[in-house]
Formats: C-alpha cells, structure tokens, sequence
C-alpha cells in the first residue's frame, strides 16, 4: 500500500491515462479489474455518450474507476453534471485551471487529480486542494508542455515544491520505468501509449497496428503556436512542418489542422491525413496485447528491476 493505492482504493499505483478515442469504458473497466485505476477520456465523447460508457463501466467492473475532464473542452458544466449524477467517485482534469471545479467535485465527495507539465502548476494544483498531481514530461503523447521538460527532470522538481501525492506521466510504459519513476519520488505512475496498443482500446485497429511499427524518433512534439502535441510523423504532420518553412502562420495552422482530424486518425484508422497522437515510449511496444497481459509484464519487470546499485 502507499498513497495512491490508499487514496483510489486499487491494487497497483497504476493509473491509465484518459485518452482520447482509445478510452472507452472496456478499457477503464479491464484496467480497474486488473488492479489499478481506468479512467473515461471524456474529451472525445458527447454528453449522452459519456453517460452511457460510464452506466457501461459500472457493469463491468465493481473496482474504482474515473474520467478524465479536459478543461479547454466544450460542454464542461454539463460533463461535470453527468458525472456527480452517475455517482463517479474519481476525477482527473487537465488543460485548465485546476480551481475551476475542484471544490465543487470535493463537495460531493469525489477525489480530484489534475495534469501538469510543471512544479509551477503542481504548487498551484497543492493550493487549489486537489487529491494527488500527474506530473507528465514532454516524452508523453497527445497534447503536452511547451516547456518540454522530461519526466526524469520534473518528477524531483515537482516532488521537491509539493507534498500532494505524485503520479508520474511521459514515457512510462515498463515496469523498469515506473520503479524508475518512484525512485525519483512519484507514489505512482499514469500510462497512455502501452494501454492504446490493447485488444479493449477503442481505437482503430489500423491505428494500434501502426503503434507497434514505430520507431524511435517516429513522433514529434508540433503544433506549440496552437496547442502542443505529440504526433507520429505521417503526411499529415509533414503537411504542418511545410507551413513552417514560410512562416508561424496561425491561421494557416488552423487551417491546415481542421475539425475531427484525431478522429479521423486514431479512431476511423486514417494513417495518412489522420492527426495520430502517441508518446515516445511507443518505440518500446511491439505488440498488441489484452489489458490482464500489460499488468502481467509491468508488475514483472518492476520486480526484476530491483537492482542493487550501491557504489
């Protein structure tokens, strides 16, 4: 037991990032069963069906599950709503200003966690009053930093400035890197990229397959004019790179950029005009495997980690 298996009541201090398109409620709830936290990625989910994956995962799993609320979302108040009526006991936000609901969610008894990219944030989520801090380096998938610090600098950086329980987030996705990860002083870790590459993701299969082709060097941090994210570099994130060549045209970017593009990519399967968001640590899955096989692996390297490295 520690902080995080205490104050989520889970087995594992291991959190499955909300992630959009590949976080439905077969993920969260095959997550939850095998001992650690799921989570709803709420942001690529209309009101109507986020309640009916939430009334979904409660079916199939008795363990602690939650949703990720991203706050730079449309139809927060309404999510907020869903949420609090279907009896959800575990929030996390990000992209926004964790006061924005944190004490309305407490007041009803849930445990709030809020994503941050650094110890400047963390301190502000401490005063905010949340229940615990996802520090998530630059190595991450997805929308990220601008600063593009790496987990292996924020992790003690943000331990040093907060006392809130830490879960660590970017890059993590062996159980060699989330002994790693507690090393540096998390109580816990938050994985995204392996859990997409599993048979109960909601993402394309097209999408999974190209996960555990790429490479190292296959994803890219763009977009910082916009939004920062990580993306694999297809045609679509080469058509963005040539509007860098004539200039940091925003509206060009915006363009360029469209409505439902991750949609198109993660979770219709369009590999080449398709927005396809994954970490770094995606050069390290090589195959696509059920949920129950990943907890297997990550709670035996972390064991075998145990390395004895005194000088």
């Amino acid at each position: 037991m520690n902080k995080i298996t205490q104050l989520f009541n889970i087995k594992y201090p291991i959190v499955q990032g909300g992630m959009i398109w590949h976080s439905g409620w077969r993920l969260a709830s095959a997550v939850s069963n095998n001992g650690g936290l799921g989570l709803i990625g709420s942001a690529s989910m209309y009101p109507d069906v986020l309640r009916e994956n939430i009334r979904k995962c409660k079916a199939a799993t008795d363990k602690p599950f939650g949703v990720n609320v991203a706050l730079l979302y449309p139809n927060l108040e309404e999510i907020i709503n869903i949420i609090l009526e279907e009896g959800v006991k575990i929030v996390f936000t990000s992209a926004g200003n964790p006061k924005t609901y944190t004490e309305t969610l407490k007041k009803e008894g849930v445990k709030v966690a809020h994503v941050v990219s650094s110890a400047k944030f963390a301190i502000k989520c401490q005063e905010a009053g949340v229940d615990a801090v996802v520090a998530e380096g630059f190595e991450a998938g997805g929308h990220n930093g601008r600063d593009e610090t790496t987990t292996l600098c924020l992790i003690p950086n943000v331990r040093k400035h907060i006392d809130t329980p830490l879960i660590a987030a970017g890059g993590i996705g062996l159980g060699s890197q989330m002994r790693a990860a507690m090393t540096l002083g998390a109580d816990g870790v938050q994985i995204g990229s392996r859990f997409a590459a599993t048979v109960e993701a909601s993402s394309h299969q097209n999408f999974k397959n190209k996960i555990v082709e790429l490479k190292e060097g296959d994803t890219q941090l763009t977009l910082k004019e916009l939004a920062p994210v990580r993306l694999v570099k297809n045609k679509f994130f080469q058509d963005l790179e040539g509007l860098y060549e004539t200039g940091r045209n925003v509206e060009a970017l915006k363009e360029t950029l469209g409505r439902a593009r991750a949609k198109r990519g993660m979770f219709e399967g369009d590999l080449v005009e398709g927005e396809l968001e994954i970490g770094q640590v995606s050069a390290l899955i090589d195959e696509i495997i059920p949920v129950e096989k990943v907890f297997e692996n990550l709670i035996k390297e972390f064991n075998e980690a145990k390395i004895d490295l005194t000088l």
